[in-house]
């Protein structure tokens, strides 16, 4: 079935091609990970996460804002029979201007949300769940920014929940020399049940966001490459819609971050009420977190990286600690064929 589908789609992406298209173009890129995460507050989740990511595609670009892309993401867990077990289809359709991105289908979450805060979207999304599959609209000016998304993470079956995400986020700086922007990130996981009902199930929403105000002296004169401060306000609520009226938390988070040639810093900090998100750090249910990667970067070569983080997790009664070494690789995209639009 995959096959055929795969072959439809390159058939139909062959006959506009001929007709309308300007280039035909491909990309390559893929991450390498190994995560060492020795949690003592979560038994569980205290595991080793390593494997290769790739990710391959062609571009058809009709004109300069209009384009259809088709492709594959794969991941291979170390160790992992057979190979490449997983495969995600990369399938959308991207239109992009100066102020206007808009991307529909099944496209790389990497570079739209991937700058969420770990409180609502966890960092290993990034390996286990590449793609968004929905719809992303952005727009931006030299101010303001803003996006709207929604990711479909189940279909509904006989068995299966239907649940989606959905947010916004965005950025506004006033001044585009001053350090100062407000920044917020909000989201909600919808969660229905199966087609066939269990007993005492019901629909449930969790949901929340953060909004803060942050200073970024990255483009002035300093000793450091990049340095920026942020701090503010974060939400969360849980409901189970016919059973209660809902369970809102609320608490301060602060971030600050600093890079000075291949060596950088970065500590987040949660205080408040346990925020209990299903796509979010499980850290952030405590009532304190406080979190410090420090970060080296051996090797950067033009679209390759290779980064060592060290990072150090501080909860009430317990110091944990990870270990993460991390190959990303962009090859950016190649033009294959070039037309004359007729």
């Amino acid at each position: 079935m995959i096959k055929k589908i795969y072959l439809t789609i390159f058939i139909s992406l062959t006959a506009i091609t001929a007709s309308m298209a300007q280039s035909l173009d491909i990309h390559f890129n893929g991450l390498g990970f190994l995560d060492n995460r020795e949690y003592k507050d979560f038994t569980a989740r205290s595991r080793t996460y390593s494997g290769t990511r790739v990710a391959l595609d062609l571009g058809l670009n009709l004109d300069s804002v209009n384009h259809f892309i088709v492709g594959v993401d794969g991941i291979h867990e170390f160790g992992a029979k057979p190979y490449f077990l997983k495969a995600n289809p990369v399938a959308y359709y991207k239109y992009e201007s100066k102020n206007w991105l808009f991307d529909a289908g099944e496209f790389p979450r990497i570079g739209l949300l991937d700058n969420y805060p770990r409180a609502l979207l966890n960092d290993t999304l990034r390996y286990y769940r590449p793609n968004i599959e929905g719809l992303l609209a952005r727009y931006q000016n030299p101010h303001f920014t803003e996006t709207g998304w929604i990711d479909w993470v189940s279909r509904q079956t006989a068995t299966d929940r239907e649940q989606f995400l959905f947010g916004f986020e965005g950025k506004w700086r006033p001044s585009l020399t001053g350090p100062f922007y407000i920044s917020h990130y909000v989201l909600m996981l919808h969660d229905a049940g199966a087609e066939i009902l269990l007993p005492n199930d019901h629909i449930g929403d969790d949901g929340g966001g953060q909004i803060k105000l942050g200073l970024d002296f990255s483009h002035k004169q300093t000793t450091f490459d990049s340095l920026s401060v942020e701090a503010g306000f974060m939400g969360s609520f849980q409901r189970r819609r016919g059973v209660d009226g809902g369970k809102f938390q609320k608490g301060f988070v602060a971030s600050a971050y600093v890079s000075y040639h291949r060596f950088a810093a970065f500590n987040e900090f949660y205080a408040g009420q346990g925020s209990e998100l299903s796509f979010g750090d499980a850290f952030y249910e405590k009532k304190f977190y406080d979190r410090l990667d420090l970060m080296f970067t051996p090797f950067l070569f033009n679209r390759i990286k290779g980064q060592f983080i060290f990072s150090i997790h501080r909860t009430p009664g317990f110091t944990s600690n990870q270990e993460a070494f991390r190959v990303t690789y962009d090859l950016g995209r190649k033009t294959l064929v070039r037309w004359k639009y007729n």
